[in-house]
């Protein structure tokens, strides 16, 4: 049979009509009230050519700056890393790319090893327990851990420090306000010796035996390494949960989390093989002592033998876990949450434990020389005084707009305005470093700033 792909003809729209039982077509609106129906044509430009299509698309995509025609210092959650080649040449084969979320153990050994793999790597960088198969993203997997310890500890407050990521802190408040919990926030060090982190002070004030969680971001999102050991101490004494948000490059150097005490790991893994594409997709991850297990969200994968004694993967648990019945558009957010799980997994295998530690010390030390090379430009002043890894505040004077689009006009991108979630911040900004910055590249931002100041 041959099948005709025609505009659809008068003809074809009776056919159409006839088969339905109506008239005319008005006949298919009548449900929606006259006096809101549009009355004349929308106001839509002349239909194009493919060909003129597909260049008016071109024009508008060249109004947006990227990372190719930028200098980027822009980090603030999202960060610019080298994805090794072998990342996107081994997603782009078809067992991982079009592999379907894996219900059926016997058919899908080799994605439930991938996350096998993934989840193992995650417990050796956070010095935890057990980690699942990833979350959506930081800030979901951050809300889940507040989420699970109120269930934990039967109490309905979660302090969380005002140095957590503004956006992460929002969606903390949007889940635990369904929960029937409320969300504190601790300030942080304004000045001295310990200006950029938390507030200890504020935690021993604020604490007691109904605080359910604290939650500490280490860098946090001013880039300062919180002294959060004492922490632990004092919220498990208390009875409480202490919860870490990381960022996973920073454990090359760092001590991990689960050394100082933390019982619940977070972070987002988009530094881990994810480039940076207007905020997304990411790629959450959930790490835990053993005792947790039972509680914890999504989805974790178990190793295991056959009846012949050859290793095997299943799904061990699958809290809240979606099935067959439920929508496929479920289960196709879950397959590409397991890919970006995958693209880390990668990225850590081909850097390996030395590589993974020298890629944090690339990113300590140009961050560092970034700072004090900025900071000599006259009226250039460093905001806080605490040590930081990958990212650190300025206060540049001028307004934030201006300063922009200077910056821009010159092929840099500055960094983030704090001013956005901060008042307190107005003219200061959030500079982030990694490994594919230059010399050269920082030498350029500051000549251009000096421009400016």
């Amino acid at each position: 049979m041959t099948h005709r792909y025609l505009p659809t003809t008068e003809e074809d729209r009776e056919a159409m009509l006839k088969a339905i039982g109506v008239s005319r077509v008005d006949e298919l609106f009548a449900v929606i009230p006259s006096e809101i129906r549009l009355k004349e044509p929308l106001a839509l430009p002349e239909p194009l050519s493919e060909p003129g299509l597909l260049r008016e698309f071109r024009r508008l995509a060249a109004k947006n700056a990227n990372l190719y025609d930028v200098i980027s210092f822009l980090g603030a959650g999202m960060y610019e890393h080298h994805i090794p080649a072998v990342v996107d040449f081994l997603l782009s084969r078809g067992e991982f790319l079009t592999a379907y979320t894996p219900y059926q153990a016997e058919m899908s050994q080799g994605e439930l090893q991938a996350m096998f793999e993934f989840q193992s790597m995650l417990c050796e960088l956070t010095g935890m327990d057990v980690a699942n198969s990833s979350m959506y993203d930081g800030a979901t997997a951050m809300a889940e851990a507040a989420g699970m310890a109120c269930g934990a500890t039967r109490r309905s407050r979660v302090l969380v420090s005002r140095a957590v990521h503004p956006e992460w802190r929002a969606v903390l408040r949007t889940y635990l306000h369904g929960l029937g919990c409320t969300v504190e926030e601790l300030p942080y060090e304004a000045s001295g010796t310990e200006a950029g982190r938390t507030s200890f002070t504020a935690l021993r004030e604020q604490l007691d035996d109904t605080v359910a969680a604290v939650i500490v971001q280490s860098p946090n999102f001013f880039g300062v390494i919180e002294d959060a050991a004492p922490w632990a101490e004092m919220v498990h004494q208390a009875g409480g949960l202490l919860i870490a948000a990381v960022n996973p490059v920073s454990l090359g150097v760092l001590k991990p989390p689960g050394e100082w005490g933390a019982d619940v790991v977070v972070g987002d893994a988009q530094p881990l093989g994810m480039p940076v594409a207007f905020g997304g997709p990411s790629c959450g991850f959930f790490a835990a002592k053993i005792e947790h297990v039972r509680r914890m969200p999504g989805r974790i994968v178990g190793q295991t033998v056959d009846r012949d004694g050859r290793r095997g993967f299943v799904l061990t648990l699958q809290a809240r876990e979606q099935h067959i019945r439920r929508e496929k558009a479920t289960s196709n957010i879950c397959t590409n949450q397991a890919l970006n799980a995958l693209a880390a997994a990668m990225t850590m295998s081909a850097l390996g434990p030395q590589g993974l530690a020298e890629l944090g010390r690339l990113n300590v030390q140009k961050a560092h020389y970034a700072c004090r090379r900025l900071a000599a430009v006259p009226g250039v002043e460093v905001r806080f005084a605490a040590p930081f890894f990958n990212e650190f505040v300025l206060r540049i004077p001028g307004p934030a707009d201006e300063f922009e689009q200077h910056m821009l006009k010159a092929g840099i991108l500055p960094g983030y305005h704090l001013g956005r979630d901060f008042p307190e911040l107005t003219d200061h900004w959030l500079v982030a470093v990694t490994e594919v910055r230059t010399k050269e590249d920082i030498d350029q931002f500051a000549s251009v700033l000096e421009g400016w100041v």
